[in-house]
């Protein structure tokens, strides 16, 4: 069964191929894309009739597949270009007012981090670091429960001496 497979699908890419690539080149206006979603829908193909769900017809359903992909690439592009605007640039340097006031901000976090409890700094360094609960749980050797509540109440804590000393959260 599996030279069937093969050889319906390089029949297909014989028969439709050029006919398809053209078809997206007008649809896109690059020709690189128009093969890249053409490829994208042979695979495609392939997956199916390797899964034993060969379409009736070949040539519609190529053609659907690759419309669709064309259309979802479309509806991509628009999400990123309405997008891109929100994205940092890394070549825009940062104001001097930005830099004093994430200086400042930082020196106020790590005196606050300095008046918290091993337990508490700890847990939250690992916390930030990416460490889930029961990691931090075992680290510092208290229950997944515990190591919550503790996390709960020292992000609030510092979020209470942070505003206290004029910094309000983003």
């Amino acid at each position: 069964m599996q030279p069937t497979n093969g050889l319906v699908v390089q029949t297909a890419w014989e028969l439709h191929h050029g006919p398809l690539v053209r078809r997206l080149t007008v649809l896109t206006r690059d020709p690189d894309v128009a093969e890249d979603l053409v490829q994208e829908a042979f695979f495609r193909l392939a997956r199916e009739v390797e899964a034993g769900r060969t379409p009736d017809d070949l040539a519609a359903w190529l053609h659907r597949v690759a419309g669709n992909l064309v259309a979802s690439r479309g509806r991509h592009l628009t999400v990123v270009d309405r997008r891109a605007a929100d994205l940092p640039t890394p070549d825009a340097p940062e104001s001097p007012e930005t830099i004093v006031v994430e200086a400042e901000l930082f020196d106020a976090l790590h005196a606050v981090l300095d008046q918290l409890s091993p337990d508490d700094r700890g847990a939250l360094l690992l916390a930030a670091q990416g460490y889930r609960g029961p990691e931090i749980a075992a680290s510092i050797g208290r229950t997944p429960g515990a190591t919550r509540t503790l996390l709960c109440r020292a992000r609030s804590n510092v979020r209470g001496r942070l505003e206290l000393a004029g910094f309000t959260p983003a």
